[in-house]
């Protein structure tokens, strides 16, 4: 069982753990309505190396993600489209609850909540072995040129289709008769 973290301690942990040649795995997100696409891709990352850290995006992040508005890549319509009820204020779990989640899976060492300005610089400062994303089309690329900057390795595991935080809420919203 993993454990959740705040960014320092987290950065003490893993620098230990690096001297000791243990390999760090990063993964970065929302995590929204844990479903098996998050588990797989989890277990997938959790093969590139002996420690995986979880990096939670802050419930304000995902917010200036997910918003209609959203510059970073085509995943903001696709999360926010209009379901029958209106519109889903997401995250629907809050970061904490996320965080704590993540950490009872197996596969998880620590998780850290994280706001999206500031990945950038738990990259730099973490020097993780490599950095891990979905490659699913409609995802945006947060890692990759964040990797890129810090000169870590991004590791892009192909998206299993059918799983998705949209699709778990538009079924609930369905069952529910709202829709």
């Amino acid at each position: 069982m993993g454990q959740v973290v705040p960014q320092s301690e987290l950065i003490l942990h893993c620098r230990r753990r690096q001297q000791s040649g243990e390999k760090i795995v990063l993964v970065a997100g929302i995590f929204d309505l844990l479903h098996p696409g998050h588990i797989r891709l989890l277990e997938q990352a959790r093969a590139f190396g002996r420690v995986l850290v979880v990096a939670v995006l802050s419930d304000a992040s995902v917010r200036s993600l997910l918003a209609d508005d959203a510059g970073p890549g085509p995943a903001a319509p696709r999360e926010r489209r209009q379901l029958p009820h209106g519109r889903v204020q997401r995250p629907i779990t809050p970061a904490a609850e996320r965080a704590e989640i993540l950490a009872a899976l197996a596969a998880v060492d620590y998780v850290v909540q994280v706001e999206l300005e500031d990945l950038p610089g738990l990259l730099a400062t973490l020097r993780p072995d490599a950095a891990v994303e979905s490659a699913e089309p409609s995802s945006p690329a947060l890692l990759a040129p964040m990797a890129a900057a810090a000169g870590v390795k991004l590791v892009r595991i192909p998206f299993e289709p059918g799983h998705s935080a949209a699709r778990i809420i538009e079924r609930i919203v369905q069952l529910s008769g709202s829709g």
